[in-house]
C-alpha cells in the first residue's frame, strides 16, 4: 500500500489518506491463546482466513445504521475488494478508552459483583469505562477520574455514554430481530477537532457477547449466523 503507514494494530492498520482521512486495513490476524481464537485476549494468537472480511462486513453494516440514526461515527465509506475503511481522523481519550455497555450481568462484571446480582441478572443498559492497558489489566475508571485526570470533559462522557446505549440498543435489537440475544458490547471512541465525540473502530462479532436460547455464541459461530 503506498500511503503513509500511521498505525500497527493487532488486527487492522492504519493509514493516512492525501484527503487527510485514515484508512484502516483489516486484517486476518486473529488475538488468542495457543492457537485459540479468543477475543478478550491481548495479543496475536492466530490466523484465520477471511476474518478481516466479515469484520469489515459487519462493521459497515452496523456503522451505516448508526449513522443513518443520527449518531456520530469515523465511517465515511469500505472498499471489500481491498478489506479496507475509509474514517474520519479522531483522537483517542487518553491512551485508549474502551466502553462496555452491559445487558446481562456476566463475565468480568459478575466475577467482580457477584454478592449483589446473579449471573445473567438482567442490567439496565449499564455502561463502564476502562483504560486500554495491557500490562495492567484495562483498568476501570470513573466519570470523575476521567474528568480529573483531564482526559475528558463532563459534557463528552455524558455524550460518550448517551452514544453509547443509544448505539447498543440499536445492535441489540438487531440482533434479536435474527434471533440472537446481546449481553454485552464494547467499543471505542474518539472526538474531533472541534471535542465532538464518534464512535471509532469497528463494531464486529468479536466485540459483543451474544447467546442464542441460552447457549452462547462464539465469535466466528456468530458471523456464520449473521451472514447465513
Amino acid at each position: 500500500m503506498d500511503y503513509k503507514l500511521l498505525y500497527t494494530g493487532k488486527t487492522k492498520n492504519v493509514y493516512e489518506l492525501p484527503n487527510g482521512n485514515c484508512l484502516l486495513l483489516f486484517k486476518d490476524d486473529c488475538t488468542g491463546k495457543d492457537g485459540v481464537f479468543d477475543p478478550g485476549e491481548n495479543s496475536v494468537g492466530l490466523t484465520i482466513e477471511g476474518v478481516g472480511d466479515v469484520n469489515l462486513r459487519m462493521s459497515i453494516y452496523y456503522f451505516e445504521k448508526i449513522n443513518a440514526a443520527g449518531i456520530r461515527t469515523h465511517y465515511v465509506n469500505a472498499d471489500l475488494a481491498n478489506t479496507t475503511m475509509e474514517v474520519l481522523p479522531a483522537k483517542v481519550f487518553g491512551k485508549g478508552l474502551e466502553v462496555i455497555c452491559r445487558r446481562k450481568a456476566v463475565g468480568s462484571f459478575f466475577r467482580r459483583y457477584n454478592e449483589y446480582c446473579t449471573e445473567g441478572q438482567d442490567l439496565p443498559y449499564y455502561v463502564e469505562t476502562t483504560f486500554k492497558n495491557d500490562a495492567l489489566g484495562d483498568p476501570l475508571v470513573t466519570k470523575d477520574g476521567l474528568v480529573d485526570l483531564g482526559v475528558m470533559t463532563s459534557e463528552q462522557y455524558d455524550s460518550l455514554k448517551a452514544q453509547t446505549q443509544a448505539i447498543t440498543k440499536i445492535v441489540a435489537d438487531d440482533l434479536a430481530a435474527k434471533g440472537l440475544d446481546l449481553y454485552d458490547i464494547k467499543f471505542e471512541f474518539g472526538y474531533d477537532p472541534e471535542g465532538n465525540v464518534m464512535l471509532i473502530d469497528e463494531v464486529a462479532s468479536g466485540n459483543m457477547r451474544v447467546y442464542k436460547d441460552g447457549q452462547y455464541i462464539d465469535p466466528m459461530t456468530l458471523n456464520k449466523l449473521f451472514f447465513a
